[in-house]
């Protein structure tokens, strides 16, 4: 009997490498747990369209919103761990999550396999410019002028965790509005009906240089070229900066080895491409991120830990 278990165990490793070799021979989901038209969307696309070239094979993206991202997680992590469903998330459902809510129908730490962290969101804070605002001081004048009746919408719980803290300082009441994708907010900051936003600044990048939309500060450790006048958001209010976001590409637990190597390799091939970084990550503000496989996975890890902390002292009980 031993002996029967060892040589189906040699020749499931052989198996590997030629299932990676082939990998993929059929098409590829990318399951992305907001909305189309933001940021974070238009990256996964440009991504799939990139592995479709080089994989000859269709890679199609499934937006799955809604839940605070959890169901487009559950679709990923629910999936045959095959390799042909990928997940292309933010921090938000592979980090924070667990912790802001008292249950989520996935366990990140075993149900995700990190590949590649791909960028950092730089974020923004913005406003509708009909408001004639054009600093952070200024926005705040504003919501104590109208307390109760100015909204704002972000998927960073740390800019929510930010902007709770300014409502406590300054006494106002800048109320949050959820959605289910940068487009929607993008929408909602040109009508009027949630004036700000704490967003990043790929889905914005047009509408700022017009000044259809008000930059008031960047949030990263300095200004953006893009946008050299804009303060960071330490220079606009010293002590009050805070992480921001970043998108990563998981796939369910028990793919493989040898065909998230193979993707890793695709990912970082495609993104040290120069006409690549230069339209995903140049012209939209955004930081490419270098983290792959145990590397990425220990980022993460390290993020969890740190996320457990900001929401423990944000006071924040889980929903």
């Amino acid at each position: 009997m031993l002996r029967i278990v060892g040589l189906v165990v040699i020749a499931w490793t052989a198996v590997l490498p030629a299932a990676a070799q082939d990998y993929p021979s059929r098409p590829v989901r990318i399951v992305f747990p907001l909305a189309a038209g933001g940021g974070g969307d238009v990256f996964t696309r440009a991504l799939a369209e990139e592995l479709q070239k080089a994989w000859h094979q269709p890679v199609v993206v499934e937006n799955r919103p809604g839940g605070g991202q959890n169901i487009g997680a559950r679709a990923c992590v629910e999936a045959t761990p095959d390799g042909y469903t990928l997940c292309l998330m933010s921090s938000e459902p592979a980090v924070y999550n667990q912790y802001l809510f008292k249950s989520i129908p996935y366990d990140p730490e075993k149900d995700l396999q990190p590949i590649a962290n791909l960028f950092f969101n730089t974020l923004a804070v913005v406003i509708n410019s009909d408001h004639k605002v054009n600093n952070l001081a200024g926005m705040i004048a504003m919501a104590k002028q109208q307390p109760g009746k100015l909204s704002y919408s972000t998927f960073s719980f740390p800019a929510t965790v930010f902007m709770d803290k300014l409502n406590k300082a300054e006494h106002t009441d800048i109320v949050k509005v959820p959605y289910k994708g940068g487009g929607e907010v993008v929408n909602a900051v040109l009508g009027g009906t949630t004036p700000i936003a704490v967003l990043a600044l790929s889905n914005m990048v047009p509408l700022l240089q017009s000044g259809r939309i008000t930059p008031l500060a960047v949030v990263a450790p300095s200004r953006s070229p893009l946008f050299p006048d804009v303060p960071t958001l330490e220079q606009a209010r010293p002590g009050w900066g805070f992480p921001t976001t970043w998108f990563g590409l998981f796939a369910p637990t028990g793919v493989p080895r040898a065909i998230v190597e193979k993707v890793a390799a695709e990912v970082d091939r495609i993104i040290a491409d120069p006409a690549f970084s230069k339209r995903m990550f140049i012209e939209r503000g955004v930081e490419p991120a270098s983290e792959r496989l145990d590397v990425f996975a220990k980022f993460v890890r390290d993020e969890r830990k740190f996320a457990q902390e900001i929401v423990e002292e944000s006071g924040l009980e889980p929903k």
